[in-house]
């Protein structure tokens, strides 16, 4: 890293994302992740030159978001993670499998470009931002294409947050234990902020404490190992796609961040199981969402806004379908394994 040449445009994404960090908390329903990028949209309009700007701009949109995944890591404890998967694993297989083939197939059968398509399949049925996050390094998408799905995922985030409770008390779900709106909640709805705000929704409705969002929780972070092997396959995918007969670069092509991940995780879950309080690691977990904060910022500042939203009613409609199976593979699933 050359500091010397990237710290005008990183110093610009960390003045941008503090505001949005605490914005972010103030309002968990949209999230730090989303005001970043559209702060960072709205500022760059008004730079009319981002020569000094643009390269710690672009590192902290493609490094910085890496790091954030890496990050993200020390708040998985692998053993509570697979006990809660044990019960939850099939419908969250069911429904990013569902997810995916929707997402392949509306790619081809609407036209829409290949990465936006994946990043909104992966986004719909893993973990929102974070595995974007993840997935965009892998497939090389654009900064333009990253804001174009983040926000088609935040427009859906939203609604279930707010729609989710109620549909879940007209669709019959018990209230005296959170434990089949928490699986709900932790399936079919796409990023952790809005999975929580659902969650301690539900909890205060019915005088729960914390017993839907614990559950919510715990199953969306099952749902988040997806990360591994969908990125995996990915760069698979793409070491094989070697067109012109040029040689590919495994170094470049081979997402080490997710190495570094699982390592994360692994360190977390061992110092648990030696005694180490989970609240160590507490400041690993809010730096990680800060980072990612952090690259919405330099994303929504390398983003055209009018040209995003020109291009905007295919991906919105694929984010919508790809929602709606994902909630009907949810509730189908709770219903064949006896669960609602």
């Amino acid at each position: 890293m050359n500091f010397k040449k990237n710290y005008k445009g990183m110093l610009l994404c960390l003045i941008i994302a503090i505001p949005c960090w605490f914005l972010g908390k103030k309002f968990p329903i949209v999230g730090g992740p989303v005001f970043g990028i559209i702060l960072g949209m709205i500022i760059t309009l008004f730079i009319k030159d981002k020569k000094d700007l643009q390269s710690g701009i672009t590192f902290t949109s493609k490094k910085i978001l890496q790091y954030a995944v890496i990050l993200l890591g020390f708040g998985m404890n692998l053993s509570v993670v697979l006990q809660t998967g044990k019960q939850s694993l099939p419908i969250i297989l069911v429904t990013i499998s569902t997810s995916l083939i929707v997402s392949y197939v509306l790619h081809k059968a609407m036209k829409i470009p290949s990465k936006i398509s994946t990043l909104i399949g992966v986004g719909s049925s893993i973990c929102g931002g974070s595995a974007i996050a993840a997935t965009a390094p892998v497939i090389e998408a654009s900064d333009e294409e990253v804001a174009q799905s983040i926000s088609v995922i935040f427009l859906f985030n939203m609604i279930a947050a707010l729609l989710f409770p109620t549909l879940g008390t007209l669709l019959g779900f018990s209230t005296k234990s959170g434990e089949a709106f928490g699986i709900f909640a932790g399936t079919a709805i796409n990023d952790t902020s809005s999975v929580t705000a659902a969650a301690s929704t539900w909890d205060s409705m019915y005088h729960l404490q914390s017993a839907t969002l614990d559950k919510a929780v715990t199953v969306k972070l099952t749902r988040t190992l997806a990360i591994i092997p969908i990125t995996l396959v990915l760069s698979f995918f793409k070491l094989r796609k070697n067109k012109d007969g040029q040689k590919v670069n495994l170094k470049k092509v081979f997402p080490f961040f997710i190495i570094y991940f699982v390592l994360a995780s692994l360190i977390t879950t061992i110092s648990i199981h030696m005694g180490v309080s989970a609240n160590f690691f507490t400041p690993f977990k809010e730096l990680s969402k800060f980072f990612i904060v952090l690259a919405m910022v330099a994303i929504g500042l390398n983003t055209n806004v009018i040209q995003l939203i020109k291009k905007g009613g295919k991906p919105i409609l694929l984010g919508f379908i790809c929602w709606i199976s994902i909630t009907c593979m949810s509730l189908f699933m709770q219903h064949i394994l006896g669960i609602w």
